[in-house]
């Protein structure tokens, strides 16, 4: 039985392969970070999947030329805020195939994912928000939560909910609303504790308690930029089993980083399940009205005034200026990191590459933009950080292995190898760089020939493809 159902198989492999492909990538140097494949091939698709990497000439329905071109697995953002059509078109121009919002997470995982539903360019999927998961543990929020428009009086309640803990006896309301996300396709627990001061060390710790049994990955935004709340989250991980995943090393370590990362590594080496990212700009951005520019900012940053921006205007701020803009709220961008501190983590074998980028503005943050493009021009082409492989590595298989624990759509994504997933980026690795800026609106990179997501073009010929779609969910494994 054994020998005939071999030979079936055989039969239809044979017969697959006598088949035309939907599209071929024709002639160019094929780079798969996991096998460390950097050769040229063709590259044959079908059906929205990798059919065949082949030494040999392939033929199919379209084939495209991409000698001198590098033939890479799409990059996979694990930290991208922008998560509409407009900012799908600046992330595939980046080489970006999946964003995923992991950090914050979002409120309705189910809600979520069917809004996104047919009108995505590129793969999505989201955490379960561990904020809102904490606000229906609050019964004084019980009639605010929810409601279309509130009143002055009930933001107020809302923003003091910030600074407020919740009541031990209530956890099980906030475990119950995760394992709801968690059970309508949430990629894991998005923790951004340190935009809610008001969590005690106990609450964090019983989050970390609660998805430990079911190796539920936690992604962190940590409660301060600082060694001391590394610790904090590595130390819960390490009791509870908890996979554990830190945004933006960069930023929330500063002049710290190497500490950081020596913590990190140390904490790896002793069997813990910590990862962590970094983006490749010395500025940082968020809403002005956050806790992070409470009273005291300027001595825990390092900060100035100055080194403030306005995202819509790209205004500087002073005393004044930053007193009006903080009542009133809204974006900026905070210049407070060295180019060493970056280089650093680029440098870093066990950093990946995430732009947590912005959602879509005209004068966003650049790295809603370059991100990937930045690192593969910059920090591997000019200054030699680390060589292509390694950088692609960081933005591709490493993030794809990230995710395998919560997904397994992820086992398919991130590789250049047949039977994974017609995720690809086509680039010149002699021109691809990032074009934005911090003085100007958001612009394209440069060097992103061709984006496939699904096996369906969203960028060919350094081109928008209008009118596609072809971005599915990246969802949880307990839905």
């Amino acid at each position: 039985m054994i020998a005939v159902r071999v030979f079936l198989f055989f039969l239809l492999s044979v017969a697959a392969v006598g088949q035309p492909f939907d599209v071929v990538l024709s002639g160019g140097r094929v780079m798969d970070p996991e096998t460390g494949l950097n050769a040229v091939r063709d590259v044959g698709l079908r059906g929205g999947r990798i059919a065949a990497v082949s030494e040999s000439p392939l033929s199919g329905e379209l084939s495209i030329d991409v000698s001198g071109l590098v033939v890479a697995p799409g990059f996979i953002d694990l930290h991208a805020h922008g998560q509409t059509y407009e900012a799908n078109k600046y992330q595939a121009h980046d080489g970006v195939t999946t964003a995923l919002e992991l950090e914050s997470g979002v409120p309705n995982v189910a809600e979520w994912i069917a809004a996104r539903a047919g009108k995505a360019l590129i793969n999505y999927g989201a955490t379960v928000s561990h904020r809102a998961s904490r606000l229906r543990a609050m019964p004084k929020l019980s009639g605010i939560l929810g409601k279309a428009r509130l009143s002055n009086e009930e933001q107020r309640t809302l923003a003091e909910a910030r600074y407020q803990a919740v009541d031990p006896a209530h956890m099980p309301v906030l475990t119950a609303a995760l394992q709801e996300g968690l059970d309508e396709g949430a990629l894991g627990i998005g923790m951004a504790h340190g935009y809610f001061p008001g969590a005690t060390n106990e609450e964090i710790l019983r989050v970390f308690q609660f998805a430990g049994p079911t190796l539920t990955p936690i992604f962190t935004h940590v409660r301060g930029m600082n060694v001391f709340a590394m610790q904090e989250v590595i130390a819960d991980a390490a009791a509870t089993g908890a996979p554990l995943h830190i945004v933006h090393v960069n930023s929330m370590s500063l002049g710290n980083i190497q500490v950081v990362l020596d913590l990190v590594e140390g904490a790896q080496k002793q069997g813990v399940d910590v990862t962590t990212e970094a983006y490749p700009y010395t500025a940082a951005s968020t809403n002005i009205a956050s806790t992070i520019f409470d009273p005291g900012w300027r001595e825990r940053l390092g900060m100035t005034y100055q080194d403030i921006q306005v995202q819509d205007t790209g205004e500087r701020l002073n005393a004044q200026t930053f007193d009006r803009y903080r009542s009133q709220g809204g974006t900026v961008i905070m210049h407070m990191m060295k180019p060493e501190w970056i280089e650093l983590a680029m440098r870093t074998p066990f950093v990946m590459v995430a732009s947590d980028g912005m959602p879509y503005a005209p004068g966003a943050h650049p790295r809603s933009a370059g991100t990937f493009s930045r690192v593969l021009g910059r920090y591997v082409r000019e200054q030699g950080v680390m060589s292509l492989m390694e950088g692609l590595r960081k933005m591709t298989i490493m993030p794809a292995e990230r995710l395998e624990i919560i997904t397994p759509a992820a086992r398919r994504k991130g590789r250049l190898q047949s039977g994974a997933d017609a995720d690809i980026a086509v680039f010149d690795p002699d021109e691809i760089r990032d074009t934005a800026t911090f003085e100007d609106d958001l612009s394209f990179s440069k060097g992103v020939v061709h984006v496939l997501v699904n096996g369906e073009f969203v960028v060919r010929d350094g081109q928008t493809v209008e009118g596609v779609a072809p971005g599915r969910p990246l969802l949880g494994r307990f839905r």
